[in-house]
Order: structure tokens, then C-alpha cells, then sequence
């Protein structure tokens, strides 16, 4: 049987990230695809232009619906935007009980806009997080989580992801995609083991939907079997390969979307 993934986000009508980098990323690694949408966006490579969310009722409907008739492998949170929001799909979660829940703190687009309210982080914080199998905030996500400053130093991650730990999650993958320099280095703690994910930066600036992506593919090889760490570090191998070709997409006017099908669709020199 074909493993089977549940995304839970919004919708990106530009299509590099949310549910459409979702459902791409599921089926490049040979996932069947499921989702529940908790926001209309409209939004292209420039930005976000407009937001509309889902009633937190019709959320809930939509993953009930999934639940009562698909063996759902994996759950992939992201975009919630509200607290009632994020209130009703973890009343979902604790009423199906899904043994496997990757959760994207989704706060901020990659052109700065606003996709949480401030006051669901509190909610996402108390109410998710400890439901959650593995949560993969960037080093600002964890930041609002913990309600400090933004801390741009490896040397502080391991602290920052125990004291997310702390917060319920029992695994955290802390992405240094935010520090500076040639490395882009993730940090994973499994429980009470550390593991560094090591990477070079992509040099690209096509990078939208990178956080999604990167959560989206963690949750297709946990659906298809393989344990947490080889499912992240695999995850981050695919996502560097995405991005490295990202340029052959040459999709908008501003910072463009990863390439999901680097690994299926022929390059420019590969066409006849």
C-alpha cells in the first residue's frame, strides 16, 4: 500500500509553499497526499498580498473526513494562523490520535509578512507542541516560542532546542538555515541524543517554501518507514538538492520556489 500523508495548512496561490509544497513534496518522494486547509492566501514570489482564513469548524470537518476514511501514515502541521484554529486541530489530533505528527511553526513568510497572530503563539505553544512527534522551528520561530530575542549563534542551539524540549516536544529539529557564513547546519534532538545535520548553503536565492518542504519531506519518509533521524537527515539531502535547482525554474519576479521534481523532471540540457 501507498504510504499516505496528512498536510494541515494554508494555501499559497503562488504554489512554492503551504499545502502546494506540500502535496508536491509528497509526491516527488512517493507519498499519497491528504489535506486539511486552514488559510487562502494570496501570494506570489514578491509577497504576501492577502490572507483569508478557514473557519476553525470547517478545519476540524476537513481533518475528520481524512481520518474517517484514509490510514494516514503521518501528519504534517504548518500554517494555522489563529488560536481557535489551532485549538480545533489539536482537539483533532487528541480525539484520531495519529502515531506520527511533524509540526512546522509556521509564524513568517519569507518576505517578513505575518502568518501567526501573537496570540496563537501561546495556544501553538501549549497546545500543539506537546502533541507533536518532531516540531522544526528556524532559530526566529524558536525564539517566539520561547518568547525571547532571536539568537544567531550555533554555539546556543543545543540549549535553544532543550528548552524547547522542555516546552513538551519530545524531538526537536532546530534549522540554522538564519546563521551566517558557508554552513547551514540543523540541529536534531532525539530525545536525549544530539545530532548535528551538517550542510553547505545553497547558493541560490530561490528559496521559497524551503521551511515547508523541508517539514513536508521529513513527514513523506516517516509515513514510508524509515526512523526520525534517518527520516530528517534524508530529508535535508533531498531539500539540497531542491535548491541546488532551483535556478532551472525561473518561476516569478522575486524569491522563487524550490524545484520538488529536481529528481524527475529533465534539466534544460536534457531536453530534446
Amino acid at each position: 500500500m501507498i504510504p499516505i500523508a496528512l498536510a494541515i495548512a494554508g494555501s499559497d496561490s503562488g504554489g512554492g509553499a503551504g499545502i502546494q509544497a506540500d502535496l508536491k513534496t509528497f509526491s516527488a518522494l512517493g507519498v499519497y497526499g491528504a489535506t486539511a486547509i486552514t488559510a487562502l492566501t494570496a501570494q506570489n514570489t514578491l509577497g504576501v498580498q492577502g490572507v483569508s482564513m478557514v473557519e476553525p469548524e470547517f478545519v476540524r470537518r476537513q481533518i475528520d473526513s481524512v481520518f474517517e476514511d484514509l490510514r494516514v501514515d503521518a501528519v504534517k502541521i504548518g500554517m494555522l494562523g489563529t488560536a481557535a484554529v489551532i485549538r480545533a486541530v489539536a482537539d483533532a489530533l487528541r480525539f484520531w490520535r495519529p502515531r506520527l505528527v511533524v509540526l512546522d511553526p509556521v509564524m513568517v513568510a519569507k518576505g517578513g509578512d505575518r502568518l501567526l497572530a501573537e496570540d496563537a503563539i501561546a495556544a501553538l505553544r501549549d497546545e500543539l507542541l506537546p502533541l507533536a512527534t518532531l516540531v522544526t522551528p528556524n532559530l526566529g520561530e524558536a525564539a517566539a516560542l520561547l518568547g525571547e530575542p532571536p539568537v544567531r549563534a550555533r554555539a546556543a542551539m543545543p540549549e535553544i532546542a532543550l528548552r524547547l524540549q522542555r516546552l513538551g516536544a519530545p524531538n526537536v529539529l532546530l534549522k540554522g538555515g538564519h546563521l551566517e557564513g558557508p554552513e547551514s547546519p540543523d540541529l536534531l534532538l532525539h530525545g536525549s541524543e544530539r545530532l548535528w545535520l551538517e550542510g553547505r548553503r545553497v547558493p541560490t536565492r530561490h528559496t521559497h517554501g524551503t521551511g515547508c518542504t523541508l517539514s513536508s519531506a521529513i513527514a513523506a519518509f516517516l509515513a514510508r518507514g524509515l526512523p526520525l533521524p534517518s527520516a530528517c537527515a534524508e530529508a535535508k539531502r533531498w531539500l539540497e538538492g531542491a535548491l541546488a535547482a532551483a535556478d532551472r525554474l525561473a518561476v516569478g519576479r522575486g524569491i522563487g520556489p524550490v524545484h520538488h521534481f529536481w529528481q524527475l523532471w529533465p534539466s534544460s540540457e536534457e531536453r530534446p
